[in-house]
C-alpha cells in the first residue's frame, strides 16, 4: 500500500465514524488563495497531486481527482499507485465532481466538505445540485485535516510595513475609500477574506505564502473601527504601534468567526460571495442583512495610483536589465551543453537578485524546452528537467516581486535552427500581441471586447489557444489579480485607466513546442471628445523580442513600426545600466527590421 493509499484509508475510517459517504477536498485555503502555505495543502498530502487546480473526491470505496488540461500529464504521473482515479475535466463524457457524486449516490447520502475552504457561491452551487437528489451536505467537518497529524503550522514570519512613499496612499486614506464605497451600497461592514486585499488596505506585506507577499489574516472594516484578525506572534512592536496609529484593532486569527456572530440586525454586511469562505458567511446571524458584489478593495486596488505607476516603470527597467543579462548568458551557455530547464530558471533568479529591490519570484518560473513548452503551466522539477540544446524553441514565463512592483513576462527563444512552421506560428502570435498593444478603445470597454484582437490572425489559420489573453497584475502583490481580464468570457468589468494587465497570446503544438509573447500594459486615457473618452495601452515591460523567429514578410508596415519603436525604447532605457558587451548584444537584438 502506497503512502497516499494509507492516508486515504485513514480518512475513510474518519468518514465511517462520522457517517459520511463522500468527502470533497479542494486545493485551497480559508482565504481562497491561488498559492498556499504548506499548512493548507491537504489535497496534496492526501493524493500526491501538487497542481494548482484540482479537486479530490473520496468515497468509502473509490477516490478520484478532477483537474483540467494544464495538469493531465502531471496528474497521471503523480497519481500512480495511489489508488486515485484521474478525471480529465473538459473531455467528452467526463462529469464534474458534483455531477459524478449525484450519479453515484441517492437520497439520504451525506457529503462533507470543509466550509472554510470553499466560497459562499461555490457551496450554494453544490447545495443546489445535491438537493435535487435529496443528498445532505455537511460543511463543518474537518475529516481530512484530522488525519493529518503532522500538519505544518501556519508560518509566523513577521508582518512588514509597505511604506506610504511606495504605496502612494496612506492606510487611513485607503480605508476611508472603502468606507465611502460601503456607504454607496448601504452597508455598514465589509468582511475581507482575501489576503491581497488586506495587505493593500493596510499598507503591509508578509511572507506566509510562496510568490505572494501576504500574510494570514481576516479583516472587518466597520463605519468607525477596523478589526484585523491575525496571529499575535507575527506582530513586532513597530507593527503594533503602526496598526494602533491607523485605528486598527488586533484580534486573534480564529476569533473572526465569533466576532461576526456579534453583528446584529442594525448591521448590513457587504461581502464578495466568490471570495469569501462559506464558514465566514455562516457565522453571521440571520438577522444581519447581507449585500453581495465584487470585492470593494479588489476594484480599488486594481486601479494603480500615479506613485505606484511611477515605481512600476522603474521596476520594469530593473527587470529588463536582469532579462537582458540572462538572455545573453543563455545564448552563450547553451552551446556549451551545461544548461537545463532548471538551471536556466535558477540563473534568471540570480540575475534578478542583483537588484536590492528584488524580494523573490512572483510565480514558479515556467521554463519549458521543446515539447515541455507546449504544456501551458509546465513546472520543471528535478525529475522532469531536461538539457537545453542548440536547436529548437525554449519558452520562458517568469516574473519577480520587487518592493516597487510585480513583473510577469514571457519570451519565446530560438536556441538554434527551428522549423518554418514555428516561425509562422511565432509571427501570427506576435501580430496578435501587437494588435492588442496598439488598440485605442472607448471608456466602458471590457476585456471580452478586446480578446479577439489577439486571436484574429490565429483564427484566420484555424489556430487558437485555450487560456485567457490577459489578467490583472498586482503592485508588489499577487501576480494574478482582478478585477479585469481579457478573455472570451465576459466578467462584466470595464478596463480603466491605471489598471495593469498582461498581453499574452500564445500557440501550443502538443509534443513539439509552445509559443507565447507576454508584456504588461498600463491603461491610460488619451483623449476626450464629443464621442466620449478614449483609452489605450502603454506597454511597460522592457525586454527584446526574438527577431530570429519573425517572418518579416507576414508583418504589415505599421506592425514593423510598432516593433521597431518598442525595441528602440527597450534599448534606450536599458542601455545606461549595462556593460559594454551587454550593450552591443542588446543593440543587435533590438535592431530595426
Amino acid at each position: 500500500m502506497s503512502t497516499y493509499s494509507h492516508r486515504i484509508e485513514g480518512v475513510r475510517a474518519q468518514m465511517i465514524n462520522a457517517e459520511i459517504d463522500v468527502l470533497i477536498v479542494p486545493g485551497s485555503d480559508s482565504h481562497l488563495s491561488e498559492y498556499l502555505a504548506e499548512h493548507w495543502k491537504t489535497r496534496d498530502w492526501l493524493s500526491g497531486f501538487t497542481g494548482s487546480a484540482g479537486t479530490l473526491v473520496v468515497t468509502r470505496t473509490q477516490a478520484g481527482l478532477w483537474t483540467d488540461s494544464r495538469y493531465y500529464l502531471q496528474a497521471e504521473d503523480q497519481l500512480k499507485n495511489s489508488g486515485i482515479d484521474l478525471y480529465k475535466e473538459g473531455l467528452p463524457g467526463v462529469p464534474d465532481p458534483i455531477k459524478w457524486i449525484t450519479s453515484q449516490f441517492s437520497s439520504g447520502a451525506r457529503i462533507a466538505l470543509n466550509g472554510t475552504c470553499f466560497s459562499k457561491s461555490r457551496v450554494k452551487e453544490i447545495t443546489q445540485q445535491l438537493q435535487q437528489k435529496q443528498i445532505v451536505l455537511e460543511t463543518q467537518l474537518t475529516l481530512a485535516e484530522d488525519v493529518w497529524t503532522d500538519r505544518p503550522s501556519i508560518p509566523m514570519d513577521p508582518i512588514l510595513l509597505h511604506p506610504q512613499d511606495l504605496a502612494g496612499l496612506s492606510c487611513q486614506e485607503k480605508i476611508e475609500m472603502v468606507r465611502a464605497q460601503l456607504r454607496k451600497t448601504g452597508a455598514t461592514h465589509y468582511v475581507v477574506n482575501t489576503l491581497d486585499e488586506i495587505a493593500w488596505a493596510t499598507n503591509t506585506r508578509g511572507s506566509d505564502i510562496p510568490f505572494n507577499p501576504v500574510y494570514h489574516a481576516f479583516m472587518v472594516i466597520g463605519p468607525e473601527k477596523t478589526a484585523l484578525f491575525t496571529y499575535t506572534q507575527k506582530l513586532t512592536a513597530p507593527i503594533r504601534e503602526y496598526f494602533s496609529a491607523q485605528d486598527i484593532d488586533i484580534h486573534p486569527y480564529d476569533n473572526i468567526y465569533f466576532f461576526l456572530t456579534g453583528l446584529n440586525s442594525h448591521d448590513t454586511v457587504f461581502l464578495d460571495p466568490e471570495r469569501t469562505n462559506f464558514a465566514l458567511t455562516s457565522a453571521l446571524s440571520t438577522k444581519v442583512k447581507i449585500k453581495e458584489g465584487a470585492g470593494i478593495i479588489t476594484l480599488l486596488k486594481g486601479v494603480k495610483n500615479d506613485v505606484e505607476i511611477r515605481h512600476i516603470r522603474e521596476t520594469m527597467r530593473l527587470d529588463g536589465i536582469a532579462m537582458v543579462r540572462f538572455l545573453k548568458w543563455l545564448e552563450e551557455s547553451v552551446p556549451k551543453g551545461n544548461v537545463t530547464e532548471l538551471t536556466a530558471a535558477q540563473k534568471l533568479k540570480e540575475f534578478r537578485s542583483e537588484s536590492d529591490r528584488f524580494v523573490g519570484e512572483s510565480f514558479n518560473t515556467i521554463s519549458g524546452y521543446g515539447a515541455h513548452g507546449a504544456i501551458v503551466h509546465y513546472s520543471v522539477t528535478p525529475r522532469s528537467d531536461i538539457p537545453l540544446r542548440n536547436e529548437g524553441i525554449y519558452l520562458l514565463d517568469s516574473g519577480g516581486q520587487y518592493v516597487t512592483g510585480t513583473t510577469d513576462l514571457t519570451r519565446t527563444i530560438a536556441l538554434g535552427p527551428v522549423p518554418e512552421q514555428a516561425k509562422t506560428d511565432f509571427t501570427l502570435v506576435l501580430k496578435g500581441h501587437i494588435a492588442l498593444a496598439r488598440v485605442t478603445f472607448p471608456k466602458g470597454t471590457r476585456g471580452v471586447h478586446l480578446d479577439i484582437l489577439a486571436r484574429q490572425f490565429l483564427w484566420e489559420h484555424q489556430l487558437n489557444y485555450g487560456h485567457g489573453t490577459g489578467h490583472g497584475v498586482g503592485y508588489f502583490l499577487n501576480v494574478h489579480e482582478g478585477p479585469q481580464s481579457i478573455r472570451p468570457q465576459d466578467n462584466g468589468i470595464e478596463i480603466e485607466p491605471g489598471m495593469i494587465t498582461s498581453n499574452e497570446p500564445g500557440l501550443y503544438r502538443s509534443g513539439q513546442y509552445g509559443i507565447r509573447t507576454e508584456n504588461l500594459v498600463v491603461t491610460k486615457e488619451i483623449s476626450e471628445n464629443e464621442f466620449g473618452t478614449f483609452l489605450a495601452f502603454e506597454t511597460v515591460t522592457l525586454c527584446p523580442i526574438d527577431l530570429s523567429l519573425i517572418k518579416v514578410e507576414l508583418l504589415s508596415p505599421s506592425e514593423k513600426e510598432w516593433l521597431n519603436q518598442y525595441h528602440q525604447r527597450v534599448y534606450a532605457q536599458l542601455k545606461p545600466a549595462l556593460g559594454k558587451e551587454e550593450v552591443e548584444w542588446l543593440k543587435a537584438k533590438t535592431a530595426a527590421i
